[in-house]
């Protein structure tokens, strides 16, 4: 098949790219317009047959050829996000707008990389897919919360409009291989911070809750929902349902790396959400999908990926 992955160099493109040139049979577009994207992320795929970089923003249409569109282009941190909200909308609203066009075009099934921001700061814990959010449609995070929640709007109005073939997940907090350093998350913060023997910025008391699902987990879980019967559109929830609070987190981070950093306060973010968990009944039914790494484990491994980054430096 033709595959085009948006969003490609980046943390999860990148491994889904990874995945999807390793099935013999694939032709695989990697679109990226390299705001938050690294080359380094598909430097390993520049030499495969079947692997095909283009630098291009879906703010603006493109003609492809494609089988299947995976739609991960968006800056997914807070930082990253908030750098450019009016940008970041527009990569959310237009980006999808033109996904699914090159979709109708193609007859092509759309993944949609949605996310656990359509919460918001749930007042329903864990959150089932059922729930609507509680979100601020004006604060610092609303260009990346209502963003994600209009492109689902319009996902599902193409399908229910056009036919157009559909699949919307939402992502829970992911980490592993691939992800920047300076993505500015609290797992890549902790980890690179602590490896550094600087002082582990926590937000608040700690006491906020994520829930932590390692990248390969869920590139499997994507790889199952794009592949599922027409019949599954979702919105399906993908993460891992083991909850963490913040110092729960950095004692793990600190006992692994053996890091003698300190903990710093500093104050919480303007509408950061307090808890965070997955209700995952959808994705264990619907794609026989649940998570396998353990946050231990999984931070081993990324925590071996960033000494790696640092001894290149």
């Amino acid at each position: 098949m033709k595959i085009l992955v948006t969003g490609g160099a980046g943390f999860l493109g990148s491994n889904l790219c990874g995945r999807l040139v390793r099935d013999q049979g694939n032709y695989v577009y990697c679109l990226d317009n390299m705001q938050t994207g690294r080359m380094e992320n598909i430097r390993e795929l520049m030499d495969k047959p079947n692997f095909q970089f283009i630098e291009h923003d879906i703010v603006e249409p493109i003609e492809l050829k494609v089988d299947q569109i995976y739609n991960a282009a968006c800056p997914a941190s807070p930082p990253a996000y908030q750098a450019d909200p009016v940008h970041t909308l527009k990569t959310s609203v237009f980006g999808m707008l033109n996904m699914l066009e090159l979709a109708r075009k193609n007859d092509a099934t759309v993944l949609q990389f949605s996310t656990s921001e359509v919460y918001g700061d749930a007042q329903v814990h864990p959150q089932p897919e059922t729930y609507w959010g509680n979100v601020n449609p004006d604060g610092i995070r609303s260009c990346y919360d209502e963003g994600k929640r209009a492109a689902e709007t319009l996902c599902f109005d193409y399908h229910r409009e056009y036919g157009v073939k559909v699949k919307v997940i939402r992502i829970f907090n992911t980490y592993g291989p691939k992800m920047d350093p300076k993505d500015g998350r609290v797992i890549s913060n902790f980890v690179n911070q602590a490896l550094r023997g600087e002082d582990l910025t926590v937000y608040g008391d700690g006491k906020q809750t994520r829930s932590f699902c390692y990248v390969d987990d869920l590139i499997e879980g994507i790889y199952r929902m794009m592949n599922s019967t027409d019949e599954v559109t979702g919105p399906v929830n993908l993460g891992n349902p083991g909850e963490f609070t913040m110092l729960e987190l950095a004692e793990e981070v600190l006992r692994q790396t053996g890091s003698r950093s300190k903990l710093v306060h500093k104050e919480l973010p303007k509408d950061d959400p307090k808890q965070r968990r997955p209700d995952i009944t959808k994705a264990k039914q619907l794609l026989g999908w649940e998570p396998k790494v353990a946050l231990r484990e999984g931070l081993a491994k990324t925590i071996e990926y960033y000494r790696g980054l640092m001894g290149r430096a």
